[in-house]
This record gives C-alpha cells, structure tokens and sequence, in this order.
C-alpha cells in the first residue's frame, strides 16, 4: 500500500468529499485526488484557504472542485442535512469521503484540563464525523464503489499520557469507522470503511504537538498519498473495517481478509 502506483486516471468521474481541506494533509489529500480524475468537493471553516485551493485545481487543468464552508464545531444537524440535499442535488452521489479535519486541543494531564477543550475536540473530531457520515450514508450508498476513510492516530490506538480529549477522540473515531463498515457491509458490498493513520507527517499540527522536533525529519503530506489513493481507489475495493497505516511502520490489521504518531 506504501509504494502503490496509482494509474493516471484512477478516480475519474469520482465524487469525492474532503474535511479539513484549507491545510496540511486535507490540502494534499483533495489537490492529490483531482489530480487522478476526481471532482473533489472541499469542506473547511476558512473559505479564503478553499478558495485559493479551488484555484489550485482549477489553474492545474484539473476537474472543478465544489467548496463547502463548514465550521465543524458549530454546525448543527440540519446543516449537514441541507449540505447532503445540496450533494444530491449536484451530483446524485458522492463516491468518496475523506474525514480528515480535526484539532489537537491540549497536551496536558487530565486533572489539569479544560472542560470546554475537551468538549470542543470531542465535537470536531467525533461529533462531527458522526453527524456527517450519517447525511452522506444515502449518497454513499448511490456510488457502485464508495470509500471513507477516518483519519485516526497511534494515540487513538494505544493511548499515551498528556494526550487527553484527542487521544480519546481518536479511539471514538476507530469504534464508529468499525461500526460504520460492519453495518454498510451488505449484499452489495459498494461502500468500505478504514481508519488510516497518517504518522508524523510535516504538517502544523505535529509542530504545534512537537515544537522541539525537527520538521524536515518527517515525510510531507505528499509522500504519504500513496496509501490515500489506495484507501480511495478501487484497488481496495471489498477492503473493510481494517486499522491502516500510512506509512511502512506499525502493522496492518484488517477485519475483511484480502486486505503511530500524530
């Protein structure tokens, strides 16, 4: 999966959805599908970052994006509701979604933490992927060949102190991707669901996590999007409920047979 060659025109004619696609692996992630065929619809709280992505894509020659501006820890259901409508509406299904946007909150031992912190993470990294998987469901059951992908992290896998709400959100995140694919695994078999999880990547939130570190030790987003294609692509097509790793450490377990750090 780490070294997969992904065909020029392997998402041709996807509808794609990316969360946190104004910076760091959400920027990458969507310029890196439309670069493989995909319409990528890109949902963030910035609209100046989407616009200057939109552009991105657009001056590339690749297709024209669709931008959703969406603050994720404000939003309530009915916004997801009318966006999902919005989706339909445009498109008539969506064949990939990205869950990517997220906040690291503290780093801080939990009897000194912040209530409102913890709240707050635990709306944008859980709540929130909840809220959405739940509109899109209908439109990702439209596409012959859907993915999701839930972004999650070692600390989400095995929890590590002073991580807090995020490591927690982490684990959430691992239970609803397994429940999510256990319950659209059916007769029809068109929509998978994985957690990946990206390692240190050079992006703002590993420095913010680790400002001591040198940056340039850790891979860019773009070296890592081999295992995103491969998640998004047919490749890994009738590959469910799996715990993946975006880069060659850590091992790859998967429930379906066939097939750490921030």
């Amino acid at each position: 999966m780490h070294d997969y060659k992904a065909p020029p025109a392997l998402l041709k004619d996807r509808i794609i959805m990316v969360t946190g696609a104004g910076s760091g692996i959400g920027r990458t992630a969507a310029k890196t599908f439309a670069a493989y065929g995909a319409t990528v619809i890109l949902l963030g709280r910035t609209i100046s970052k989407l616009e200057s992505l939109y552009d991105e894509i657009e001056d590339a020659g690749y297709p024209k994006p669709a931008i959703v501006p969406l603050n994720l820890e404000g939003a309530a259901v009915k916004d997801y509701e009318e966006m999902a409508m919005t989706i339909e509406d445009n498109f008539g299904r969506l064949d990939g979604l990205l869950h990517n946007a997220g906040l690291l909150g503290q780093l801080t031992p939990v009897e000194l933490s912040s209530p409102e912190t913890w709240s707050q993470v635990m709306q944008v990294n859980v709540t929130a992927p909840y809220l959405l998987t739940r509109a899109l469901i209908p439109l990702l059951r439209q596409s012959d060949d859907a993915s999701v992908i839930f972004t999650s992290s070692s600390v989400g896998r095995k929890a590590r102190a002073y991580w807090g709400a995020y490591a927690v959100s982490k684990f959430a995140l691992e239970g609803l991707s397994q429940l999510v694919a256990d319950e659209l695994d059916d007769e029809r078999h068109n929509v998978r669901v994985n957690s990946l999880n990206p390692g240190a990547t050079r992006t703002n939130m590993r420095s913010h996590a680790y400002p001591a570190e040198n940056p340039n030790q850790n891979p860019t987003p773009e070296a890592i999007m081999p295992s995103y294609l491969y998640l998004m692509g047919p490749a890994s097509k009738g590959i469910t409920g799996g715990q993946f790793d975006a880069q060659p450490k850590g091992a790859t377990k998967a429930m379906h047979p066939g097939q750490q750090d921030l």
